[in-house]
C-alpha cells in the first residue's frame, strides 16, 4: 500500500466531563458554551431534584446518574471513566468557555501533558468602588485539560494527580459559582469535607489555605489570618498558590486588627513579589490601617507610603498570570485608592 493509501491516524477524541447537581440556572450556557469544542459531552448527576437532567440532554449531552459520594474526586474520577476519551476538558455547570476554545483541538495533538487555563470568578461580595466597572474577579490556573489516564485526589478542592508536565492553555473560562446568591450551599458542603480531610492531614498546607478562604469569606478575618499563618509557614517555595495565599493573609491581618505584623511579613515577602500588583495593592492598604492607627504620623509618613504602593500598582499594571490575581489591582481599583487618598492628604495638609 503506498503511502498514498495509507489511512490517516484517528483524531484525538476529547470529551467535556462535569459533574452536576440541580445546575438548571447554568447548565445549558456552560454546555452551549463547550459544545463546538468537543466530540462529546459526559454528565454525571449526583441528585438533581430539578430539571438538569432533562436540560442537559437537550443541549447534547450524555447524562448518567449516581448517588453523591460526600468526595469530588470519587465523582470526577467516575466521570472520567465513564467518558472513555483521550482527552478530557473538566468543567463544572456554573463556568462557560470565554474564549480559546478554537485552541483545544491542537492542544490534543500534541504530546501528553496537562493543561492548566484561566478561571475568571466574578464576586459581588466587595464590590467595585468605581462607578460603573465591572465586577472584581479573581484569576485562578486550574488543571482541567487531562490525558485519558489522569485522576484527581482529595475530597474538596480536589487536584488532578500526574507526573506530567503542566502547561498554559490560552483558554479562558467564565465563573459566577462565587456571586452571595450561589455560595451558600457550597459552603455548607465543602466546609465538612475539608475538615474531615484536615483530620486526616493535619498539617497539609493546601487545605488550611482552603479553611482560611472559607472564613474570610465569611467575613472571620481573625481566624481566616490563623489558617493562613499556619498554612504559609508550611507551603513551598514554588507551591501555585503562594501568591494568593500571602495575599489573602496579608488582607486578612489588616482587616482584623494587625497591619503591622502584615507590615513585617510585607517586607520579608517584598523581593519575591516585585512583579505582582495585587502585593503592593494590599500593601498600600495595609498602610492606611496603620495611617488610621497613628494619625499624627498619617500626612507626612504612612499616607505617602499607601500612595506609593498603589502607584506601583499601575506602574506594574495587570497580571492575570498570577494565580488568584485580582481583576483591577492593576489599574483602576489602585488608580481608585490612589485619588481618594490623595484628595484628602491635601484636605489634611491645609
Amino acid at each position: 500500500m503506498t503511502a498514498a493509501c495509507m489511512p490517516s491516524s484517528p483524531s484525538p477524541v476529547l470529551a467535556a466531563a462535569l459533574i452536576v447537581r440541580n445546575e438548571v440556572r447554568s447548565i445549558a450556557r456552560c454546555l452551549e458554551s463547550v459544545r463546538p469544542w468537543v466530540d462529546r459531552m459526559v454528565v454525571l448527576d449526583t441528585g438533581s431534584s430539578d430539571d438538569t437532567i432533562a436540560l442537559a440532554r437537550r443541549c447534547g449531552a450524555e447524562v448518567h446518574q449516581a448517588a453523591w459520594p460526600h468526595d469530588f474526586s470519587a465523582a470526577r474520577n467516575r466521570v472520567l471513566d465513564l467518558t472513555d476519551a483521550d482527552w478530557n476538558l473538566v468543567i463544572d455547570a456554573d463556568e462557560w468557555i470565554v474564549s480559546g476554545g478554537a485552541l483545544l483541538r491542537s492542544w490534543c495533538l500534541g504530546p501528553a501533558r496537562l493543561g492548566t487555563i484561566c478561571q475568571h470568578s466574578a464576586s459581588d461580595a466587595a464590590p467595585s468602588p468605581v462607578a460603573g466597572a465591572p465586577l472584581p474577579s479573581s484569576r485562578n490556573w486550574v488543571t482541567r485539560l487531562l490525558p485519558r489516564e489522569v485522576r484527581y485526589r482529595g475530597r474538596v478542592h480536589e487536584q488532578a494527580v500526574s507526573a506530567l508536565p503542566r502547561e498554559r492553555i490560552e483558554l479562558h473560562l467564565g465563573h459566577d459559582g462565587y456571586l452571595e446568591t450561589q455560595l451558600a450551599p457550597k459552603r455548607e458542603r465543602n466546609r465538612p469535607l475539608l475538615l474531615l480531610e484536615l483530620r486526616e492531614k493535619p498539617d497539609n498546607p493546601y487545605i488550611l489555605f482552603q479553611l482560611g478562604k472559607e472564613a474570610e469569606a465569611r467575613d472571620q478575618h481573625a481566624k481566616a489570618a490563623a489558617l493562613y499563618a499556619r498554612a504559609f509557614a508550611r507551603t513551598p517555595p514554588h507551591a501555585n498558590w503562594r501568591h494568593e495565599l500571602l495575599i489573602g493573609y496579608l488582607h486578612c491581618l489588616g482587616r482584623s486588627g494587625r497591619a503591622d505584623a502584615g507590615l513585617e511579613i510585607a517586607e520579608r515577602e517584598m523581593p519575591h513579589w516585585s512583579h505582582s500588583p495585587d502585593f503592593f495593592f494590599v500593601l498600600g492598604n495595609l498602610l492606611l490601617e496603620r495611617a488610621i492607627a497613628d494619625p499624627g504620623q498619617a500626612v507626612h509618613h504612612w499616607l505617602p507610603l499607601a500612595c506609593a504602593g498603589w502607584e506601583r500598582c499601575l506602574k506594574i499594571g495587570e497580571r492575570p498570570d498570577l494565580e488568584g490575581s485580582i481583576q483591577g489591582r492593576g489599574s483602576h481599583l489602585a488608580r481608585y485608592n490612589l485619588e481618594l487618598v490623595r484628595s484628602q492628604i491635601a484636605l489634611l495638609a491645609r
